[in-house]
This record gives C-alpha cells, sequence and structure tokens, in this order.
C-alpha cells in the first residue's frame, strides 16, 4: 500500500486550497473567512473540515464540491467533512478577510469579545452598533433591513454619500 502522507505535496495542496474562494463573495478566500478549519492528512488520504458561516448556509454544497474537485485535480484521495461543533464565528475571520470585504463594499464585522467564545451569548441588536460605511467611512448610517443579499449580513444605507452596502453580521 502507498503512504499517501509521504508522497502527497502538502505546499501544493495548500496552495489550491487557498485559491478556492467563499461563492458568494468571491474576494475572499474559504481560508481567510475562516470556513477552512483543516487539512488532516494519513496513509487512508486527505481529510478536509469545512465549518459552515452559519446552519443551513447554501454555499456549502459549492464549496463542498470546489474542495472535492481541487483534490481530484490534485490527484488526492480524500473527502471533506462538515464539522458543525464549534459555531463558526466572524471572529474567525482573517484581518486580509475584513479589508477585502470592506473593499468588496461591505462593511466587516465588528469583533466579539474572547469570552463571549466561552458562554453563551444573544446576538447584539444591529441599532445598537455604529457601522462605518466601507465607502466613504462615516458612522452616519442606519440599517434598513436586519438581511441583505444573503442571511449572515444586514442591508444598511450610509446617510452622507447615500449609497446602499451590506454588513457581515457578527456572530
Amino acid at each position: 500500500m502507498v503512504n499517501i502522507a509521504m508522497s502527497l505535496d502538502l505546499t501544493a495542496l495548500h496552495a489550491a486550497l487557498d485559491q478556492l474562494c467563499d461563492p458568494e463573495i468571491p474576494v475572499v478566500s474559504l481560508r481567510e473567512m475562516g470556513i477552512l478549519r483543516d487539512v488532516h492528512v494519513s496513509d487512508a488520504g486527505v481529510e478536509v473540515v469545512i465549518t459552515p458561516t452559519y446552519s443551513g448556509c447554501p454555499a456549502m454544497e459549492h464549496i463542498h464540491d470546489d474542495i472535492a474537485n481541487t483534490l481530484q485535480r490534485l490527484g488526492v484521495s480524500g473527502r471533506v467533512t462538515t464539522q458543525l461543533a464549534p459555531a463558526w464565528t466572524t471572529d474567525w475571520m482573517s484581518d486580509i478577510a475584513k479589508a477585502k470585504l470592506k473593499a468588496y463594499g461591505i462593511a466587516p464585522p465588528h469583533c466579539l469579545s474572547p469570552e463571549s467564545h466561552h458562554t453563551i451569548r444573544f446576538a447584539p441588536r444591529l441599532q445598537d452598533e455604529a457601522i462605518d460605511c466601507p465607502h466613504c467611512g462615516s458612522a452616519n448610517t442606519t440599517i434598513t433591513s436586519a438581511f441583505g443579499s444573503t442571511a449572515c449580513k444586514a442591508l444598511c444605507k450610509c446617510l452622507s454619500c447615500q449609497e446602499p452596502f451590506d454588513y457581515f453580521k457578527p456572530y
């Protein structure tokens, strides 16, 4: 039996996985979003672990297929595992992802406190947060709908530049 761990080019595997983008926000990678959680290599093959941004995220099937196709293209025997616990949080997003979101016109989420990962918490009321416009930087904004282009985003409007924008809700 061939030892997969010995014959696998891990650098090429990680580089290929790092090229995969969130299908709903194509400017950020799965790793930058914190969706791509881990890659396990054993004699049985490769296991790529992903966590959805929220339960029922419609992009997960697409993400699963993108990863499976990447493994197949590289000739790697493997599987994709969806891990639900611990639940994904916007704190898993990299600073690079947050900067890319802002440049793309989506207000990045506010950071949650470190202790919030150890306790049950309710989502903050969106009306209580100052959300800076990703277009002009003004904090003179309003939430027009609790749900934006996807369930994980709220629809906002800047009262200074009058531009609408999505806000990635923290959770």
